[in-house]
């Protein structure tokens, strides 16, 4: 079992704050709009390093969508900032007509999804967003599990031509992957090979898969977990050559498991490799207030949920 070590919690958040100061340095395309919430996106740095780049649209969510999309016309690179709910459900008509329909060179970052988010409750809350996001053609999804991966994530979508929702969180988490890793779009990423079960997890639900992991292989059982960054597209091939080795395999995601990553792979096997397969996901619900450790517990996102799935799923084998 490969150890993993916590260099120190920081929010996911604040690796897109990073990413996109560190963009406004070396990229002079780059716009940023937000609504709002500049404080909550971490965006403060590049407004003021950038005063000229930067649009403050104001509760207009959707007529910040529409912004963004004209603004690539010019050649721009935007970046919108809000709340992934605000980024999302409530600008859904706008990203399909405006941006994805069209292939506008949108980067649509999406702070404060899943519970994690907290006490602001269900209506601040969305985890359905993966599922709208991947359904519309076209679009790039991805979900970061760390600071470090996200400040890698959000320098690298500028380079990639096309529409990106890239989705982080609220809270301060483990920080464990490379600082100078280099972020592949659509390459998902071993992080313990395995020969029992197969451990797929995506965003916040990475660290409880290591954990996981650490718990499983104390009990005598080897997981392989997979760190899936990219939902879409999805890497096939490292799922199907893994689960080609252990038989059964559990998704997990801070994310309703109706369209998210876990009924991506559903399709996967189902077309190639039918075999057994658990979720850990939100069970067709909304959340509620709490704090994260408290929601992530009650609606079973975490490493234990992880371990009792994974036991469970091998005696299906």
């Amino acid at each position: 079992m490969i150890n993993y070590i916590d260099t120190g919690k920081k929010d996911t958040r604040s690796g897109f704050g990073d990413g996109l100061t560190e963009l406004g340095r070396n990229n002079k395309n780059v716009v940023a709009l937000c609504a709002d919430l500049t404080g909550s996106l971490k965006m403060n740095e590049f407004k003021k390093e950038n005063p000229k780049r930067f649009i403050q649209v104001g509760i207009a969510e959707a007529n910040m969508m529409g912004i963004a999309a004209g603004l690539t016309i010019g050649g721009k690179i935007p970046f919108t900032g809000t709340f992934a709910n605000f980024s999302t459900g409530r600008v859904y008509d706008q990203i399909r007509q405006s941006i994805a329909y069209s292939n506008k060179n949108v980067k649509i970052c999406a702070s404060h999804a899943g519970v994690t988010l907290g006490e602001d409750g269900a209506t601040h809350q969305i985890l359905e967003d993966i599922g709208l996001m991947k359904m519309l053609p076209g679009m790039t999804v991805i979900n970061t599990c760390d600071y470090n991966q996200t400040k890698a994530a959000t320098i690298e979508i500028a380079n990639y031509e096309g529409p990106v929702y890239l989705r982080f969180g609220r809270p301060k988490v483990a920080n464990f992957t490379a600082i100078d890793q280099k972020f592949e779009i659509g390459k998902g990423v071993i992080l313990n090979p395995g020969s029992d079960v197969t451990i797929v997890a995506t965003g916040h639900l990475v660290w409880e898969a290591i954990k996981a992991g650490e718990e499983l292989n104390k009990m005598g059982i080897s997981a392989e977990i997979i760190n899936i960054h990219t939902i879409k597209p999805l890497d096939s091939d490292i799922i199907l050559k893994s689960i080609s080795k252990t038989g059964c395999l559990v998704s997990a995601e801070e994310h309703n498991y109706h369209g998210g990553l876990g009924e991506s792979i559903s399709r996967i096997l189902a077309q190639n490799n039918p075999a057994p397969q658990s979720f850990v996901a939100t069970n067709d619900t909304f959340g509620e207030s709490g704090t994260p450790q408290q929601l992530m517990e009650k609606y079973g996102l975490n490493s234990q949920a992880i371990i009792k799935s994974a036991t469970e799923v091998i005696k299906k084998k």
